[in-house]
């Protein structure tokens, strides 16, 4: 009862100091509200200095926080991606600032037209567990490129990396500019209901929906990354040595715990068994041990290894075949280590199937034709991601254009996410907007058009009274 009230005083203090951290936020924008490309470059400039000064702390937070996080995931999938996005945005924010010149109607001559971007004001960011710092760098270096402060809310699952992340941006900025908190669900809910300018969210479908009805009181615009059950399409004819092991990278990077992984696979009939058997090879040249083994990363916690085993149990009881890669055929009882499992006569009835795996199992599904697979998809909610594997290019475009998803990669996974000249997003349940690159920026930024008129001035023929020659000629020139 004790241990309960002072849990409770905790989180009251934590959401009166974000209170507090906003108004100090709030009052700082608008002292200051329109940064300098120069103070934005050089915000950037010293953040990408201290990602790479503490780059061997932030790898040990992330893997304290799993249990084993494969240090080379990290600097590939969170390190290189949050560098390569500071690098891209810093070299094009004065062009990215610059007024874009539009054009003025005939009738509202002479004039001019401008779009201008401001910043929004104070932005707020939620950050997921699976990729904690990329998921925090990332919309960060679109909203300081924009010339925001920020608010970043981590998750309560990932406390090593941040308390780093939060040190580290300490000694970089002062908490009227960036700030990092923590805390509970409870804080998560109280921080969604700030009066944000923009907020940002990243993670599951049914808390998305929660954060945005809370944004909502406040007309805060909000962009959702979400997930879903992001598809991959075996063709009829590609080398499946070649798919398999795109598809083995893909769904075992942090042990598919990332919102873009492959879900499931869509295959046609006759090669069900030979992916099968690719997929094999492909994650035991991968990771020939798993108990050990430095580059197989953990599932992050005991509730998510829990729930990813009671897939598979569902699974099994109502009559899937379950294949688990464990070359080395160690016993993983004692530990969250998860294999890559492949099942195989899954139905709509599996939890597998209704659920966004995130972890390391793969159904396989067998089609008949092209347009089955597509209207398999297409009768699913639409996903984060779709993969097509196939070299045909009139096959490729076809699925380009005959499938919905946030975004897509032909003959590979997910590293479309780290193109920063493309915009990443969701649609429908799996999110909606954009950041990434220009996107990023954009979506940070208010665009605010001007229309601008100097002495003369040429609308006055069309003040009242209404009437005379010269009016209507304007409406025969222009109504019609």
């Amino acid at each position: 009862m004790v241990a309960d009230i002072a849990y409770l005083q905790d989180q009251q203090r934590t959401i009166e100091h974000l209170h507090q951290l906003f108004e100090r936020q709030r009052a700082a924008f608008l002292a200051a509200p329109m940064p300098s490309a120069e103070q934005r470059i050089q915000a950037l400039s010293k953040l990408r200095a201290a990602l790479v000064r503490h780059q061997q702390t932030l790898i040990q937070a992330i893997s304290d926080d799993f249990g084993r996080r494969s240090a080379d995931e990290t600097r590939l999938a969170e390190l290189m991606p949050s560098l390569e996005g500071i690098h891209y945005a810093s070299k094009r924010i004065r062009r990215w600032m610059r007024p874009s010149r539009r054009k003025v109607g005939l009738a509202f001559q002479p004039g001019k037209a401008q779009v201008i971007y401001q910043p929004l004001g104070v932005v707020g960011i939620i950050v997921p567990w699976n990729y904690p710092l990329y998921l925090a760098i990332g919309p960060l270096v679109g909203a300081l490129a924009a010339g925001n402060r920020v608010m970043i809310k981590m998750s309560e699952s990932t406390p090593a990396t941040a308390e780093a992340l939060r040190t580290l941006l300490a000694e970089l900025f002062d908490d009227s500019e960036v700030a990092v908190v923590t805390g509970e669900a409870e804080v998560g809910m109280a921080f969604s209901k700030l009066p944000f300018d923009h907020l940002l969210f990243t993670g599951g479908t049914g808390i998305g929906r929660h954060v945005m009805r809370a944004a909502a009181d406040n007309l805060t615009p909000v962009t959702l990354e979400l997930g879903g059950k992001s598809p991959a399409i075996v063709s009829a004819d590609v080398p499946l040595q070649d798919a398999a092991e795109r598809i083995a990278f893909g769904k075992g990077l942090n042990a598919g715990q990332t919102c873009v992984a492959p879900d499931y696979v869509l295959c046609p009939r006759e090669r069900v068994d030979a992916l099968v058997e690719a997929l094999q090879q492909r994650f035991t040249h991968m990771y020939p041990s798993l108990r050990n083994n430095p580059d197989y990363t953990q599932i992050i916690n005991a509730r998510q290894h829990q729930r990813l085993s009671g897939y598979l149990d569902d699974a099994l009881s109502k009559g899937a075949r379950v294949i688990s890669v464990n070359p080395a055929g160690e016993n993983l009882d004692d530990t969250r280590i998860l294999a890559p499992t492949l099942l195989l006569d899954v139905s709509d009835e599996m939890r597998v199937m209704q659920e966004e795996i995130f972890g390391p199992l793969l159904p396989i599904l067998p089609y008949d034709s092209l347009e089955q697979a597509l209207t398999y998809i297409a009768e699913r909610p639409r996903p984060l991601a779709l993969y097509y594997f196939g070299y045909d290019r009139a096959e490729q475009q076809h699925v380009m254009q005959h499938s919905h998803a946030g975004g897509m990669c032909i003959n590979d996974t997910i590293l479309h996410v780290a193109q920063d000249d493309m915009p990443f997003g969701g649609v429908g349940p799996s999110g909606m907007g954009h950041y990434h690159g220009h996107e990023g920026f954009l979506t940070f930024s208010k665009a605010k058009g001007v229309y601008i008129k100097q002495r003369f001035n040429g609308a006055r023929p069309i003040y009242p009274p209404y009437g005379g020659k010269l009016l209507q000629l304007i409406y025969r020139l222009f109504i019609r």
